[in-house]
């Protein structure tokens, strides 16, 4: 109900009005860069190697999920928005390996600028790849096999995926969310109908499957929701101080500290590693040895031992991304020098070990949410052989997409001195 009354208020401010129609606008054009296959593809021979791996698991359905099913049919989009968020990561590693990048994020706008444009170089980089990898893996669904078809599918996709590039940059500044955030949030959203019905389509002989996983689809969205928008709030104490005749400080506030601090990435980064030694098989175009598969059998997450080293990245990344987002030293030095405290704890090197403690605790709470999240599929395979792609990885970026963007709207209406949007 909030969600459609702040959207209902949003329409009426001419500015937002405006904005909302934009972003729908980039979605229709989203939706048609992922309906258009990229020239050089054989449809029927397409056809044909879809419908034999139409089972073909959790993995790839999730990837067809989140592309709206354009990584599946080889469409212009096929790429999505990897390539992009895969170098946003990489920079925001090498911002703390590098003190160069450090000091530009640091610079402000004009800094923020240079960082966007190396990070689009990253971007193209990382397309030339993917794309080659994806054709030496589907080249048995090309017109030919000629060098001529394959750079341009090649051309195709890196096209594409600077096209997705420049759609989410654009739905940022001039539409309302985060543009590309919300390009998979519409992948998303587009195939969650498919999935559900192609769940009841196989289990028309056993209905109480089909039930339980809605049961459980609702159950988890609210899970989501609730561990979205959790937090531990820190309370800071700020002694008073004199500046000439004004007394300055003695309010309490509070530091929030969220519950899920890596959001979706620890997920992303373990499915990654765990896909890694089959990608360079599809890059090399490799035979697989008899010991080779073993390996490959046991990285994959149906087998108990896939499982659990799945489990144990997800909790590494967890840590791993939690001491990026919430450093307890720097915190605890901004709040000696503006005089706060945690009430209790002295200032200094207490108030750091006591935050670090704090986030430990927290970060570990977080990661067995992840991991809840993560092994559901999982779960239904196990139990029902059912492979479900709408998996709590994806409902949590839509949770968070959708969370995310509601607080952008409704912070633009509270500039605007807008009464009764809530």
């Amino acid at each position: 109900m909030d969600l459609f009354k702040t959207l209902r208020n949003a329409w009426k401010v001419p500015e937002l009005r405006n904005k909302l129609i934009y972003t729908l606008w980039m979605f229709l054009f989203i939706r048609i860069g992922v309906s258009i296959t990229v020239p050089g593809v054989d449809r029927a021979a397409l056809a044909a190697a879809n419908a034999a791996n139409a089972n073909s698991g959790f993995v790839n359905q999730f990837m067809s999920m989140i592309t709206g099913g354009a990584n599946q049919d080889l469409a212009l989009f096929a790429l999505g928005v990897g390539p992009y968020i895969t170098a946003s990561i990489i920079m925001q590693l090498l911002q703390v390996a590098i003190s160069k990048l450090e000091e530009l994020a640091k610079e402000g706008e004009e800094g923020r600028k240079k960082i966007n444009k190396y990070t689009r170089y990253v971007t193209l980089g990382l397309a030339v790849v993917q794309s080659w990898a994806m054709v030496l893996t589907n080249r048995n669904v090309l017109v030919d096999d000629s060098i001529w078809t394959f750079l341009l599918v090649m051309i195709a996709f890196i096209a594409g995926s600077m096209l997705v590039m420049w759609i989410g940059e654009q739905i940022t500044s001039k539409g309302v969310g985060n543009g590309m955030s919300l390009y998979i949030f519409i992948g998303i959203i587009y195939s969650l109908p498919t999935n559900f019905a192609g769940i009841f389509v196989l289990n028309k002989d056993r209905i109480y499957i089909p039930i339980i996983v809605l049961i459980a689809f609702i159950a988890l969205v609210g899970f989501t929701v609730l561990m979205a928008q959790g937090e531990r709030r820190v309370s800071v104490q700020y002694a008073k101080r004199m500046a000439g005749r004004k007394v300055y400080g003695g309010q309490s506030q509070y530091i929030p500290v969220k519950v899920n601090l890596g959001g979706v990435l620890p997920i992303i980064f373990a499915m990654s590693i765990m896909n890694f030694p089959q990608i360079i098989i599809n890059l090399v175009g490799a035979q697989v040895s008899e010991n080779w598969q073993t390996v490959l059998n046991w990285l994959n997450w149906t087998n108990p031992v896939g499982s659990v080293i799945y489990i144990i990245l997800i909790f590494a990344f967890a840590f791993f991304y939690s001491t990026i987002a919430f450093n307890p030293m720097e915190i605890a030095s901004n709040m000696k020098k503006s005089g706060g405290f945690v009430p209790g704890i002295r200032p200094g090197k207490p108030t750091s070990d006591y935050l670090a403690a704090l986030g430990t605790r927290i970060t570990l709470l977080g990661a067995i949410f992840l991991v809840i999240l993560a092994i559901m599929p999982l779960a239904f395979n196990y139990l029902f052989k059912v492979d479900v792609a709408f998996s709590g990885t994806s409902l949590l970026i839509v949770v968070g997409v959708v969370l995310e963007t509601l607080k952008q709207i409704e912070s633009q209406m509270l500039m605007r001195h807008y009464k009764g949007f809530l």
